[in-house]
């Protein structure tokens, strides 16, 4: 570390490891000297510290070494409420992250060092959408995250807003399985972003693409665009990989890739609802394993939590309605090489909308082996009023077209093995269903093609 240019060693400027002493005002004013300079690393060696938001600022590095641990202040006047947070797509305010930038550029957290937001202190009330970020970059160019450990999130873990060239690589994320609303990595309307070779283990989804809701004016227009992730094990979470709900500005883009979902609730999870909006679209997933999940992939088209017009219950009505550009958009979806197994619910649930079907999905050499549970269906396969709960079923699409599956492979217990409804030109090349009571159901669809 001694040759490296501006190092700043935190125990050098009043920083105090001992687990107990508030840090707070101590690292901000170091972080000005190293602004002053131009930036530089500030370099925390091990220890236990203590500390609110550390605002980082251009140019500059937190190296956390071996053995450091960063700890988030109980105290929430330690987190600066800011008013251009976006906090789910709404412009208000909200508690700065424990570590935070805004407007920078070349920003890194690295090191083999944690993080422990020490959530416990927020999680009593889950309502509570105030609560701090891990880690939040708002409108920074060229933001790295490496090699670290973080764990107890108040909140969303890793969540860039309105971000340009983000890394986020080989971290660790633990949250406890019940901890409200604690994802692991949620890129917002940022571009060109790549996560690799992390593992995620959260209490809601482990990693999601999101960009705003319902036009809020800060991202209005503002897509979450050109997105690789790849090499990760996501564990215990809501979803895998999740796309939405809070899409209104867009996603495009994506690749996902040699990834690892075991105890997800989904796999692959892409969800919104009438009158978020926006669009999902040039989406390729590949070379994915799975265990123990309820679904291996699933479009939700109503999905029924969150935002204020969760309770305008027109909003998930089952009859066409009219389009307008609050009307959102899912298309040229390419999924391959899926492999799951000890699946619980359902095989696939795939759910447009009427007046907007999912259009353009190509899924393709999909394996899928349901576990032997016994008793009665506990889960959903999809978050969505009126679809009921399901165990060992087979793949399920309505509100689909101009879409193809070839090669695919269910073992069920329960149900049908192919399910459409509302179809129109779907194309079935290499069908193979066991223990299901009919092979394919085809209701109210047209132009369907299927070679067994």
């Amino acid at each position: 570390m001694d040759s490296i240019k501006n190092l700043y060693n935190v125990c050098e400027f009043g920083v105090v490891g001992d687990g107990k002493t508030n840090n707070t005002q101590s690292i901000a004013k170091l972080i000005d000297v190293a602004d002053s300079n131009g930036g530089g690393t500030i370099y925390f060696p091990a220890g236990e510290y203590v500390t609110g938001t550390i605002e980082v600022k251009s140019n500059m590095t937190l190296y956390l070494d071996s053995g450091c641990v960063i700890l988030g202040s109980d105290n929430p006047s330690d987190y600066p409420m800011i008013t251009r947070e976006t906090l789910k797509g709404y412009n208000r305010e909200g508690h700065s992250g424990l570590i935070k930038a805004f407007k920078c550029e070349n920003i890194t957290v690295k090191g083999r060092g944690v993080i422990d937001g020490r959530g416990y202190n927020w999680w009593h009330n889950p309502k509570n959408e105030h609560r701090p970020r891990a880690i939040q970059p708002i409108l920074c160019d060229n933001v790295l995250i490496d090699g670290i450990t973080i764990k107890n999130s108040a909140m969303w873990t890793v969540h860039p807003i309105c971000c340009n060239n983000v890394t986020i690589n080989g971290i660790t994320i633990k949250n406890p399985s019940d901890s409200p609303n604690t994802d692991g990595i949620n890129p917002e309307s940022c571009s060109n972003v790549h996560i690799s070779n992390c593992t995620v283990d959260v209490g809601d989804d482990c990693v999601t693409l999101k960009s705003g809701t319902e036009a809020d004016d800060l991202q209005k227009h503002h897509p979450c665009e050109n997105i690789v992730i790849t090499n990760c094990t996501m564990l215990n979470g809501h979803g895998g990989v999740v796309i939405g709900s809070e899409m209104s500005g867009g996603v495009k883009n994506v690749v996902i890739s040699n990834c690892v979902f075991s105890g997800t609730d989904r796999g692959i999870r892409i969800k919104t609802r009438r009158k978020r909006g926006g669009y999902i679209e040039d989406v390729v997933i590949s070379n994915i394993l799975m265990d123990k999940v309820l679904v291996p992939f699933v479009i939700n088209g109503y999905y029924q939590c969150g935002g204020a017009s969760a309770d305008d219950m027109s909003l998930f009505s089952r009859e066409k309605l009219g389009v307008s550009e609050s009307t959102p958009v899912i298309r040229d979806i390419n999924i391959s090489n899926i492999s799951a197994k000890n699946v619980i619910a359902s095989a696939g649930y795939i759910y447009g909308i009427p007046e907007m079907p999912v259009e353009g999905l190509t899924l393709s050499n999909y394996n899928v082996k349901m576990a032997d549970t016994e008793g009665e269906p506990k889960d959903k396969p999809i978050m969505a009023f009126h679809v009921p709960k399901a165990k060992g079923e087979g793949i399920h699409c309505a509100n689909i077209k101009n879409s193809v599956f070839r090669d695919i492979s269910v073992k069920i217990i329960n149900g049908n093995g192919f399910e459409l409804e509302n179809a129109e030109n779907i194309f079935v090349y290499g069908l193979r269903a066991e223990g299901c009571e009919k092979v394919t159901d085809i209701k109210n669809s047209e132009n369907i093609q299927i070679n067994e």
